[in-house]
């Protein structure tokens, strides 16, 4: 099979077409046929040296694609949406999603829902599986003393992680502000269901928040910045509020208040989806077919694909990524056309 190699660590121009053998599917695991793949930030840290794979997972980047079950043996026992072959899924990978066929555990597929094409689907899996793992099951968006009034705030609006955050809250009924770094991006979140986005290049998150929520502050905080944001972070949250970081692109370290998080009840918590075990990988994908499905199928979520590369032009998609300039995913297609 064709796939994408990380020739050595460094800039995007190392990713290169390969040859590689197809993949052999292994117990509970199924062979897909990809016919897109999403890119994702991780890919990028990966590329560079910073992520390296989990033990026993492919060395190909790619933690999401579309495609057509075509190989493995379906274990009815372990197959929750009566999946068989020949259907066409999405599916979360720990690695390897970069390549004409990859391997997926059967848990961690979901049919494709209806009405999407294999592009669109390829752009669900890692953003919605690490959105409902850190906003729903760490942070507990509505289930704190801000109840069913709850308010979210996503940090990095327009990316991908960005906009599902800001779709399904809104579906599920709760208030969004999120930040971005230019009018046309903010305008973008504020399309998706964002009350309210904020320029954090012109404006002070925190100002805004306050004057939003009439001085209370917002109950969760979905952080892909970490460093210095966090000490404006936990001024900006609700008694009772929770952060949750995903990512660290402001930097590791941070220098924080802790009186005030004990004086408020304040959480700051984290988490990476990539290392955790596909038991709890599985259950996400449950909950996401149980209450985010629906809304993807009604229209009232929708994809937000950027650009689409040849699979041949990876590079391309990733000077794109790095570049930040993009509102949502960035999806690579594997198809006749491609």
């Amino acid at each position: 099979m064709k796939a994408i190699e990380i020739t050595e660590f460094g800039a995007p121009d190392v990713l290169k077409l390969a040859e590689r053998p197809t993949p052999e599917p292994k117990a509970g695991e199924v062979l897909i046929k990809v016919a897109a793949s999403g890119i994702n930030r991780p890919d990028v840290f990966q590329r560079k040296g910073g992520y390296a794979p989990p033990p026993g997972a492919s060395d190909l980047p790619g933690l999401e694609v579309a495609g057509e079950i075509v190989g493995g043996t379906i274990d009815e026992k372990h197959n929750p949406f009566g999946l068989k072959i020949g259907d066409r899924v999405c599916a979360l990978l720990a690695g390897g999603g970069y390549a004409e066929y990859a391997v997926a555990p059967l848990l961690q597929c979901l049919p494709v829902p209806k009405g999407l094409t294999d592009i669109e689907a390829a752009s669900l899996p890692e953003t919605f599986f690490t959105v409902w793992s850190n906003v729903f099951e760490r942070a507990h968006l509505g289930a704190g003393e801000g109840g069913a009034n709850e308010v979210l705030l996503v940090q990095g609006g327009s990316s991908g992680i960005g906009v599902t955050a800001i779709q399904i809250a809104r579906a599920l009924g709760y208030r969004v502000l999120a930040t971005a770094g230019s009018e046309e991006k903010c305008r973008a979140c504020e399309a998706l269901g964002a009350e309210r986005a904020i320029n954090y290049k012109t404006e002070d998150f925190v100002e805004v928040v306050k004057s939003l929520t009439n001085d209370r502050g917002v109950d969760v905080i979905l952080d892909m910045v970490g460093g210095s944001y966090v000490a404006r972070e936990l001024s900006a949250l609700a008694d009772g509020g929770r952060i949750v970081v995903i990512a660290m692109l402001g930097g590791a370290k941070a220098e924080i208040n802790l009186n005030e998080i004990l004086r408020r009840r304040l959480t700051i918590t984290g988490s990476t989806l990539r290392p955790r075990p596909v038991e709890f990988k599985a259950k996400l994908a449950a909950q996401l077919k149980a209450r985010v499905w629906p809304h993807l199928e009604d229209g009232t979520i929708k994809p937000v694909v950027h650009r689409v590369f040849p699979a041949a032009q990876a590079a391309d998609a990733h000077t794109l990524m790095e570049s930040s300039t993009h509102v949502g995913k960035i999806v690579l297609n594997w198809g006749a056309d491609a």
